[in-house]
């Protein structure tokens, strides 16, 4: 009875606290693709510049990058009002997809109420974690960098409106103004902006232009056309060039790869579809999850470091980590040295060991997480199975039972969850150990989000050209 109590308590109050939250309207009639392409490119150019514009109130920057793990990930520009991207977006979501796949939120996403109350809950949870951590990185990490403490609030402040804009820019393309998300358009065009940097950059380098095309064009003129194809201090080449073209083009072949399980409509006569598991079944989270691993083992490294062996004096916390005192960003030694990632030739040429031990853990933690997330992200065979029969399909040949439907897709997900998330992290650590353009996580993002977008303008497309078709679709999804 407090059970069911408690339960109707959330939901009121969720219900009423989302009453107060500004949100985003639908559109009010259908938006055509033209314009839909308009309001993402809008949405896009807005978060760019505010990744442009500096904190007001901040005289200098922080030694040490929290986030540099993350600068990918959650398309954050350091120094700026977009110091955490969609961080708090990411981690929110996250939070709120494990407890539903663990079932501790039971919602029967078929009805209305429950996937609207899942989507306000959802927008709570992540006000909340805007505004923890807005006020914790802007009060410990910029806080003692402000011309003085009472630029603090407003330090935080313009941490948090930021983050609020970009909750409300997600929304505007989710809600149907744009197409897909803006947490993904975010990232696309964090990566995108990375990859061209690396490709075009004209700023002067140690050796140069950072970009490896004025590059070229300079040692062109100079007559050193061989100093283009390595370069040291992990700066573009024409090597890592076509590296990141080839695991571009890997990524896009992989992600083609897929066992198709046939499967016909229970309430459509004639109706048959495929159900595809595809090799990269885990998805890109198993990566995400340890990378936000490895980052906070550093980070902990390093205080332990700072506050027990900063001389590098004690034989225990030697076993850990060593850190050169004049340069913190990475460990010269203990453990954390070869978890961490050495990025580019020159770098691995000093020490392979360190570059093969980071690899092989990467790929096996990515391994572990995959398989976790599979359980915990509501993707077993188990859940899929359940998800099939509410969908009113079922597999030819096989009883329309949980169990029997189960015992199918046992035979695939388990082997294909293991499989991909062993060519995941071997894709990511390997693109980052060889310093690719855009990082190993970056491209894998990239490429599975341009996907996505691929397989969404062929919706979309159907939709204008064969509405009745469209319909169809949309009421077997």
């Amino acid at each position: 009875m407090n059970t069911v109590q408690n339960e109707g308590f959330i939901r009121k109050s969720i219900k009423t606290i989302s009453r107060y939250i500004p949100q985003v309207e639908k559109p009010k009639k259908k938006i055509s693709l033209t314009e839909k392409f308009v309001w993402c490119g809008i949405a896009v150019f807005a978060y760019l510049v505010m990744g442009q514009v500096p904190l007001y109130g901040v005289t200098d920057e922080p030694q040490f990058d929290f986030l540099a793990f993350a600068r990918v990930i959650f398309a954050a520009q350091q120094g700026t009002i977009l110091e955490l991207g969609i961080g708090p977006i990411v981690t929110a979501g996250l939070l709120m997809q494990l407890l539903k796949g663990s079932d501790i939120l039971k919602l029967n996403f078929k009805n209305p109420d429950d996937r609207a109350l899942f989507t306000s809950a959802t927008k709570i949870v992540t006000i909340i974690v805007i505004i923890a951590e807005g006020g914790l990185y802007g009060a410990s990490v910029y806080g003692p960098l402000v011309a003085s403490p009472d630029f603090v609030p407003i330090l935080i402040a313009q941490l948090i409106f930021t983050s609020l804009i970009v909750m409300l820019l997600d929304e505007l393309i989710q809600k149907g103004w744009g197409l897909g998300s803006g947490i993904s358009l975010f990232i696309m065009a964090g990566v995108a902006q990375t990859i061209l940097w690396s490709v075009f950059s004209p700023v002067a380098g140690p050796d140069g232009p950072v970009g490896i095309i004025p590059f070229i064009i300079d040692s062109a003129a100079t007559g050193d056309l061989a100093d283009t194809f390595f370069r040291s201090g992990q700066l573009p080449s024409v090597f890592t060039f076509i590296l990141t073209g080839g695991v571009l083009a890997l990524l896009v072949y992989t992600q083609g790869i897929h066992i198709d399980i046939p499967i016909v409509s229970t309430k459509y006569r004639g109706f048959t579809a495929v159900y595809p598991i595809k090799l990269l079944y885990v998805s890109n989270i198993p990566v995400i999850l340890s990378t936000a691993l490895i980052a906070n083992a550093m980070f902990m490294g390093q205080m332990l470091w700072a506050n027990y062996n900063p001389q590098n004096d004690n034989p225990f916390f030697n076993w850990i980590a060593q850190f050169d005192p004049g340069q913190q960003q990475t460990p010269t030694g203990g453990l954390l040295y070869y978890l961490s990632t050495p990025r580019g030739l020159d770098i691995v040429a000093q020490d392979p060991i360190r570059a093969v031990t980071n690899i092989i853990f990467v790929t096996a933690i990515v391994t572990v997480f995959g398989r976790l997330w599979v359980e915990l992200g509501g993707l077993s065979a188990k859940a899929a199975a359940k998800n099939l029969l509410d969908a009113d399909v079922q597999i030819p040949g096989f009883r329309r039972s949980q169990n029997s439907v189960q015992n199918v897709l046992d035979k695939y997900i388990p082997s294909v969850t293991i499989i991909g998330g062993v060519a995941i992290g071997l894709l990511a650590s390997v693109s980052d150990v060889l310093g690719l353009f855009g990082g190993g996580i970056g491209l894998l993002l990239m490429v599975d989000i341009l996907v996505n977008y691929y397989n969404l303008l062929i919706r979309e497309k159907v939709d204008t050209t064969m509405p009745k078709l469209a319909a169809l679709i949309g009421r077997k999804d």
